[in-house]
């Protein structure tokens, strides 16, 4: 019974606060809320700017406080740690308003919520051993959504901050798709090293990308006792990059490539 008591007073108690929180919000406007909400995000109160957002769409969903709330109630989900959430906010925003002002921010969001979650991720992968089953889409998805607003909006407030963004993801990139390459040479996949590493030579254009990417197919055609194809590498590796290791320490080369 005592049991009994105490789960009915946490019922009403819980149904107690509900109603003041709805009775302290009653005969609110759109611009209250709003007001009220953006507070919260300034107090970093992330969770109940959330639920002030979704009060306002919830009882206003038309005109520019919703349509304001829409893009805001991404960044909340953002700081308080939501990546899927906040993805889903801003995806929403951009299909709902292909043409608001504000548009490009919601791109921003995109590819600094990815990114976020690649550099976790990524810091991860390149510190572990077999990176053959890793495919860093994050890394991908950040750098599309930083690619379509640096192409769709020149003039964005956020376009210097995307071009810096999208050269640390091109290096993560470069460098994961080396480590596979290098996964697959020591497993003797060595079609696979020469078609990884011809991607990179397509894909990335870091000095030091192409470098490793020569180099390994060098290897991978001496390996597969392709001769032609072998000295056609190591001639063009030794014209754009005479110093190269790969030319006089191939051993060291490799090994400067797994711990990088």
């Amino acid at each position: 019974m005592r049991s009994l008591r105490i789960l009915t007073a946490s019922i009403i108690a819980i149904a107690l606060i509900a109603g003041c929180s709805k009775t302290k919000t009653e005969g609110w406007d759109a611009e209250t809320f709003y007001i009220n909400a953006k507070e919260q995000l300034d107090k970093k109160k992330w969770s109940k700017a959330i639920e002030l957002f979704q009060q306002l769409e919830g009882r206003y969903p038309y005109g520019e406080y919703a349509e304001q709330a829409q893009l805001e109630i991404g960044y909340a989900y953002y700081k308080n740690n939501d990546q899927a959430e906040a993805l889903a906010a801003a995806d929403r925003f951009i299909r709902l308003h292909p043409t608001h002002p504000s548009v490009d921010y919601a791109y921003y969001l995109k590819g600094l919520v990815n990114f976020t979650e690649n550099k976790t991720t990524l810091d991860k992968l390149l510190g572990g051993k077999d990176f053959s089953d890793r495919d860093p889409n994050s890394a991908l998805a950040s750098y599309q959504a930083f690619n379509q607003l640096i192409t769709r909006y020149p003039d964005s407030r956020y376009y210097n901050d995307a071009v810096v963004r999208m050269k640390t993801l091109t290096g993560y990139l470069a460098r994961h798709d080396l480590y596979v390459a290098d996964y697959y040479l020591r497993r003797g996949a060595y079609v696979a090293v020469v078609n990884r590493c011809k991607y990179v030579l397509e894909t990335h254009q870091h000095r030091k990308a192409v470098e490793n990417a020569l180099g390994l197919m060098m290897v991978a055609y001496e390996r597969m006792e392709m001769v032609d194809l072998a000295a056609d590498t190591k001639r063009i590796l030794a014209l754009n990059y005479p110093d190269s290791l790969y030319l006089s320490d191939t051993k060291r080369a490799l090994a400067n490539v797994r711990k990088n």
